[in-house]
């Protein structure tokens, strides 16, 4: 394998980064981030049952039952997982939700609560706090700072130990193990965001049978999403390498999706970010057209994500705007239903919007597998230039910052 790196000659961290891409890369010839994504169908396989379950331990029916108003919160791969799974609660379970981000949620949303008239409905309403780790400070704030104004709180986290299982009232847990490589090599986040993905979908699933909806057919589509992944990943593996060969030249990178392909796009721009340290944005379809419409980059890799439903039409004419002032168009739609074929395709699995999620993601996680490897790019810029994992992100304190409750 031959790596091509973009590394600047005179920079004073040049030697060190070319050093680690070597050896991320040389390595058993072994490309991490897409091996972790060749187990996602065994991963959805494996764990669905079980969270399904989990979540009926957790979801007492008479709570189920009373509740009118659900907050899912987090930051970075867990707050893309709560934009993704909003439409799932409310197509699902009939409950309004709001998806936000916990910073957001925790300094600014949660004092709604505190207004006269808005008190008594905190009993009735709840807050997911989503945490792979468990020890992401924002998310554990808006938790306790919930959970103080008589809401129902819950975490979705790796384990019943972790300090934001300790602050919920009650905890849903999403191991998930990472396969593990020779390299030691820590990679760009599939496996976990899977699992809070599915855990989200179980939370669904039983709110509804709870409220007596028929969740049946939700529950065999969700079953059969592993099946759904490994044709994703066998349709787009090829096509994904393809694309990245052809797009080397690009500095940046546009993601478009709307409703849960929202979330979709935030978390395929954050893959290309941490697996090639490249510039790029997720942005909702509707978005594009009043912003990055007028970005002055005229052949910008953009793609455009849809599940060919409700989002259709729109995305239909945005494409041509994006075609019309020269964006290299990379379509993202189920197998079958592109909107048009005169653009780059890369296709996913038929199912449910509700679901597209789980299989949406996967030809863009492919490719940023595979742009991090022909540009021999370490994953998470090997740390360097001052970045560092210590507490959850070094200076940028992730996991150490202020506590305010």
């Amino acid at each position: 394998m031959t790596c091509v790196c973009r590394l600047k000659a005179n920079s004073p961290t040049s030697a060190t980064l070319l050093v680690k891409a070597y050896a991320y890369y040389n390595h058993a010839d072994m490309n991490y981030f897409r091996e972790q994504i060749l187990t996602l169908p065994s991963l959805i396989e494996d764990v669905t049952e079980a969270f399904l379950e989990e979540a009926t331990r957790a979801l007492d029916e008479d709570f189920c039952r009373a509740l009118q108003r659900l907050h899912v919160i987090g930051c970075g791969d867990s707050y893309f997982a709560a934009l993704a799974t909003e439409f799932a609660f409310e197509s699902i379970a009939g409950v309004p939700t709001e998806a936000q981000n916990a910073m957001a949620f925790s300094r600014y949303g949660v004092i709604h609560f505190d207004a006269p008239g808005f008190a008594q409905r905190a009993s009735t309403s709840a807050v997911i706090g989503v945490s792979v780790s468990g020890g992401v400070t924002r998310t554990i704030e808006g938790v306790l700072r919930a959970k103080a104004r008589g809401l129902r709180t819950f975490a979705v986290t790796s384990s019943d130990q972790t300090p934001i299982a300790q602050a919920a009232n009650a905890v849903l847990t999403t191991k998930a193990p990472d396969v593990p490589n020779a390299a030691g090599v820590q990679v760009p986040g599939a496996r976990s965001y899977f699992a809070s993905l599915i855990m989200l979908y179980a939370c669904a699933l039983r709110i509804a049978e709870a409220r007596g909806r028929d969740a049946q057919p939700w529950r065999a589509a969700l079953s059969d999403m592993g099946e759904h992944a490994r044709r994703t990943i066998e349709m787009s593996d090829a096509p994904a390498r393809a694309l990245a060969e052809r797009t080397l030249d690009a500095g940046e990178f546009v993601f478009c999706g709307s409703g849960p392909n929202f979330g979709t796009a935030q978390f395929c721009a954050a893959k290309v970010l941490e697996a090639s340290g490249d510039s790029a944005i997720g942005q909702d379809v509707e978005e594009w057209a009043h912003l990055q419409y007028f970005a002055k980059t005229v052949d910008t890799p953009t793609f455009l994500i849809t599940a060919n439903e409700r989002d259709a039409s729109r995305a239909a004419e945005v494409k041509t705007a994006m075609q019309a002032i020269g964006r290299r168009v990379i379509e993202v739609s189920p197998e079958g239903a592109a909107i048009s074929a005169d653009s780059a395709h890369l296709s996913y699995a038929p199912c449910s919007e509700v679901f597209a999620p789980l299989l949406a993601c996967i030809p863009a996680m492919l490719f940023a597998a595979y742009r991090a490897e022909l540009l021999g790019e370490p994953y998470f810029r090997a740390f360097g230039g001052g970045r560092s994992i210590e507490g959850g992100g070094g200076i940028s304190r992730i996991r150490t910052s202020a506590l305010v409750v």
